[in-house]
């Protein structure tokens, strides 16, 4: 009989509040989610209702304060340090509206990064694994450019093949279109689109419908609540539109 494969991300009665000063303020309320390996998933909700504060803790970049995580079915609440950098280091990975990429750097070098505090890709594999992921976003004409020498679509494309290269789990994308034009904006897309299509699980977070019309899967956010959850991305984007109202 074949195992019962756990999922990759899910949450059970998930809590969070921030502490400041003996005052506690509440973001996000009793989040019940489970989200498979390969899905790709849009988190959409008005500014302030608790999108980006989900994924990052989702994302092991902040921690909830109550309720259970569990990651490929592991609780995370009970793990090290150590645990969590090396699950940082090596399973999950981020890209940011910001695109984070260091100017004076070649496309190259700004992708290969990852790679040298990854704790098990061998030095000798480093440099497949960096173009590999070059080629992936469609830039290998662009391997020697300075970072600084590009347009904002291929900044955000070096971005996300900086974090494929460590071949994690999971992608995490923060409003990636977001300092771009529509082109770029498509560009960008597509290259998330594709990794999906190769067996990628992206958990992209926006509030532009166009951006969110991607994923399969469409999860909004209200007032620190899943408001709702669906494939359907028409009934989706009116409960949104209305919201933001």
């Amino acid at each position: 009989m074949t195992p019962i494969q756990s999922p990759l991300i899910e949450t059970r009665g998930l809590y969070k509040s921030y502490e400041n000063d003996g005052v506690s303020t509440p973001v996000l309320f009793d989040i019940n989610l489970t989200i498979k390996k390969g899905e790709f998933v849009s988190i959409m909700g008005p500014s302030g209702s608790g999108k980006s504060t989900l994924m990052h803790i989702l994302g092991f970049l902040d921690m909830h304060s109550s309720g259970q995580y569990l990651f490929q079915g592991n609780a995370t609440g009970t793990m090290t340090d150590n645990e969590l950098a090396r699950i940082r280091a090596t399973r999950v990975s981020f890209v940011f509206q910001a695109f984070n990429l260091l100017p004076r750097t070649t496309v190259y070098e700004n992708v290969l990064l990852p790679l040298l505090y990854h704790p098990s890709i061998r030095v000798a594999d480093r440099k497949k694994h960096t173009l590999d992921a070059i080629a992936t976003v469609g830039l290998t004409d662009r391997k020697d450019f300075y970072s600084s020498q590009l347009s904002g679509g291929q900044k955000q494309r070096v971005a996300i093949a900086r974090a494929l290269v460590t071949e994690p789990d999971v992608i995490f994308a923060d409003e990636p279109t977001g300092n771009l034009d529509s082109q770029s904006g498509i560009a960008v897309m597509s290259a998330l689109q594709k990794l999906h299509n190769d067996g990628h699980t992206i958990i992209l977070v926006t509030h532009e419908h166009e951006t969110a019309r991607h994923a399969e899967r469409i999860l909004h956010i209200k007032d620190g609540r899943i408001d709702s959850d669906s494939k359907d991305f028409k009934r989706v984007i009116a409960t949104t539109t209305s919201s933001l109202k």
